[in-house]
């Protein structure tokens, strides 16, 4: 006789998510990226990952190692690129390993065939900038910023919306009265007009745009977590909680913030969508990460002040559409799986 084996919820959940193809795959996707992103440095870099040179092993990808050591005249850090030192490491034994893309973020191409910024090239496999830096290179790094920091941002967001909406949610009353008439006024307050204000003050940072932006960013959690708690704590579950003698606390934590991360985690994709086009536009109008971090947004405003470089507009573009639908599928599979009218299909 056949057995039939009852999953939990989030066992439930996951294998509907998995039935979204669409969904599924776009998360194996995303993920596959960012964990390609992490190891850019071995992707895309000017130096070499290993060089063998007279008998003796060198790891320039962390290490400096001066011109002098592989036959060049000054004590300058070895420029890996320049052909002279190029024809050193490929003659009489000696070899070198590069990186796929032998171009890093910041790398000039000083041997470019044609004036920058240049269209693609076998050197240049997407072109170059209008400073003759490599673009893949460019958005391989830039790929990672934005969805490291839409990552940072969308983790304290969701703390802070869900911290804030939790004691909305769950002591009701003036605590509840008190928090929105807060969020209201808070709310109001010029967000854009204060990004202005800060960097020209201080020194433009990832960790003050960082901070600025999560002050903001909480709000919108805020409230759905304040709606799931308000309907939650009436439950039969929290009055026998409460007449067991748990306090506040061990309630929220075991019994009502597990019932109410459902619209927590749908909204998480989408959230990272919103960080990594807030970046993007922040970049893009000179209010993002400093000079120099390569930046997609920084990439956009290259494509509009040079229109005839269409593959600067055009590869960024891509990029950015790419990711956010991939985002954007996830979490209409995760909406899906999570909504309760489907808990039984």
């Amino acid at each position: 006789m056949a057995t039939t084996v009852s999953l939990s919820p989030s066992r439930r959940a996951w294998q509907r998510f998995k039935r979204n193809r669409l969904g599924y795959w776009s998360l194996l996707l995303f993920c596959a990226l960012v964990v390609l992103s992490l190891f850019a440095e071995v992707l895309s870099n000017d130096r070499p990952l290993v060089v063998r040179y007279q008998g003796q092993t060198y790891w320039p990808l962390v290490n400096d190692y001066p011109e002098t050591t592989f036959g060049g005249d000054f004590e300058s850090n070895t420029d890996y690129l320049d052909p002279f030192i190029r024809e050193q490491l490929g003659k009489g034994g000696n070899w070198a390993v590069y990186a796929p893309n032998p171009y890093g973020p910041k790398t000039l191409n000083y041997f470019a065939q044609s004036p920058n910024p240049s269209a693609p090239t076998a050197e240049n496999w997407l072109g170059t900038d209008d400073r003759g830096r490599d673009l893949l290179a460019q958005l391989i790094y830039g790929f990672r910023v934005s969805v490291l920091f839409a990552l940072a941002l969308t983790a304290i967001g969701t703390v802070l919306g869900i911290v804030t909406g939790a004691i909305q949610g769950y002591f009701g009353g003036r605590t509840d009265l008190a928090f929105q008439r807060f969020i209201e006024i808070w709310g109001s307050m010029p967000e854009l007009y204060l990004l202005i204000i800060f960097s020209a003050i201080l020194s433009p940072s990832i960790g003050l745009l960082l901070v600025l932006l999560s002050l903001f960013g909480w709000m919108g959690l805020s409230d759905y977590v304040r709606a799931e708690f308000l309907r939650n704590r009436q439950m039969d579950y929290v009055r026998a909680a409460r007449a067991m003698g748990l306090s506040s606390g061990q309630i929220i934590w075991r019994h009502v913030l597990p019932n109410s991360l459902t619209p927590v985690v749908t909204f998480l994709p989408f959230r990272m969508s919103a960080a990594i086009l807030a970046l993007t536009s922040l970049d893009f109008l000179g209010l993002g990460v400093p000079p120099g971090t390569p930046s997609l947004g920084e990439l956009l405003s290259q494509g509009k002040n040079n229109i005839d470089a269409w593959w600067i507009s055009l590869s960024t573009f891509a990029v950015l559409v790419i990711t956010l639908l991939l985002l954007t599928f996830m979490g209409d599979a995760l909406r899906d799986a999570l909504d309760p009218r489907k808990q039984d299909t």
